[in-house]
C-alpha cells in the first residue's frame, strides 16, 4: 500500500446494480463524482480485478476495490505571490486589499488555484494566528469569481473584533451587481433563507430550512437588458446576492451558474459574474474610528458595462 493512504474493497450491493461506477462511488465513498473520475481516470478503481472506465455500469455481487493515493495536504498554505491583488491600507492590525476575479481566500479541498493567505504569506505580511492554519486571519471571504475589497486581519485582538462585528453586522458590506432585466421594485429588501441546492453540491439555494439571508438592493442605473444595482448585505451567505438576484428571475449578468442568459455573458465578454465588492465600512479595531475602503470595477466589469450602456 506504498503511496497509498487508503484502501477500499466492498461487493457491490443490489441496490446499485446498473448505476454508472463514477456514480456508485460518489453513493458509496461520498466522493463527488469529479474525484470519483479521477480516480478511475489514474487506474486506482477496479472491478472484479480489472481496470473499468467511469461510465461502465455495475453488477451486484461485483467487488469494487478503490485505492486512494496519498497527497499533499490541500489546506496547507503555500506562500505564493499572486498577480493583481493590490494591497489599499495596510497597518499593524489590518490589511485591506483589493481581490481579484480568479482567486480563493483560503486553501480548501478541490482548490489548487492561488489564494489571498498564499499570497500575503509570500509578500511577507505577518497574520493573525487566530482560526484554522489556512484560514489566519480571515474575518470574511468573497467567492472566487468575486472581485473586489476584502480586509484580513494581523493580530489577535482585531481578528477578534472584527470577527465579532461581521458576526453582529455591523460592518457595511456594498456591492454593484449588474443584473438581467429590470427588478421590480427598483429596490428593495429580499428576505429569503438560503441553504445548499439539494441536487448540485456546488450551488446554493433559496429553501425553506435554510440560514436566514437579507439582502438589500437599489437600482442605480437602467438599461435595455441589464440593470445596475446596489447592494448592501445584512448577512453575509455563500453566493447570497447571486441566489437571491436568481430567485427574483433577474441573475447577474454572466453567471450561468444561476441562470444567466449565456448569450448576453458572450455579448459583453464576460466569463463570471458581473458582481464587485465596491466598499467596506467599519470601525478599525485598534483606535475605534470609523474607516471605509473602496476598489474600483476591474477592467472586464468595467468593459461589459460600457457595452450594455451602450446597448440599443
Amino acid at each position: 500500500m506504498s503511496g497509498f493512504v487508503d484502501q477500499r474493497t466492498v461487493l457491490v450491493p443490489e441496490g446499485l446494480a446498473g448505476e454508472r461506477v463514477d456514480a456508485a462511488m460518489a453513493r458509496m465513498f461520498g466522493f463527488s463524482r469529479t474525484r470519483a473520475a479521477d480516480l478511475i481516470a489514474a487506474g486506482h478503481v477496479q472491478v472484479d480485478g480489472g481496470d473499468v472506465g467511469k461510465s461502465d455500469r455495475l453488477h451486484a455481487g461485483s467487488m469494487l476495490e478503490v485505492s486512494i493515493p496519498a497527497e499533499a495536504d490541500p489546506l496547507e498554505v503555500v506562500p505564493e505571490l499572486v498577480e493583481g491583488i493590490k494591497i489599499i491600507h495596510d497597518d499593524e492590525s489590518i490589511v485591506v486589499i483589493d481581490k481579484p476575479v480568479g482567486v480563493a481566500v483560503h486553501p480548501s479541498p478541490g482548490w489548487s488555484g492561488p489564494t489571498v493567505v498564499g499570497h500575503l504569506a509570500g509578500a511577507g505580511f505577518r497574520i493573525s494566528t487566530s482560526g484554522a492554519s489556512e484560514r489566519q486571519g480571515i474575518v470574511q471571504r468573497l467567492d472566487v469569481g468575486t472581485s473586489g475589497v476584502m480586509v484580513i486581519t494581523k493580530s489577535e485582538h482585531a481578528y477578534s473584533v472584527l470577527k465579532n462585528a461581521f458576526r453582529h453586522r455591523t460592518v457595511d458590506k456594498t456591492y454593484h451587481a449588474l443584473v438581467q432585466g429590470h427588478p421590480d421594485p427598483w429596490q428593495g429588501t429580499i428576505d429569503a433563507p438560503i441553504g445548499r441546492h439539494p441536487k448540485f453540491d456546488y450551488k446554493f439555494a433559496v429553501m425553506a430550512d435554510g440560514r436566514q439571508s437579507v439582502t438589500h438592493y437599489e437600482t442605480l442605473e437602467a438599461h435595455r437588458f441589464a440593470s445596475l444595482l446596489e447592494v448592501h448585505l445584512e448577512t453575509g451567505r455563500t453566493h447570497q446576492i447571486r441566489v437571491h438576484m436568481a430567485a427574483l428571475k433577474h441573475p447577474c449578468v454572466g453567471d450561468l451558474t444561476y441562470g444567466a442568459d449565456p448569450r448576453l455573458a458572450a455579448r459583453v465578454g464576460l466569463e463570471r459574474q458581473w458582481l464587485h465588492a465596491v466598499k467596506l465600512g467599519f470601525e478599525h479595531p485598534d483606535t475605534g474610528d470609523y474607516v471605509e475602503y473602496e476598489s474600483t470595477y476591474p477592467e472586464d466589469l468595467a468593459h461589459a458595462l460600457e457595452v450594455i450602456r451602450d446597448a440599443h
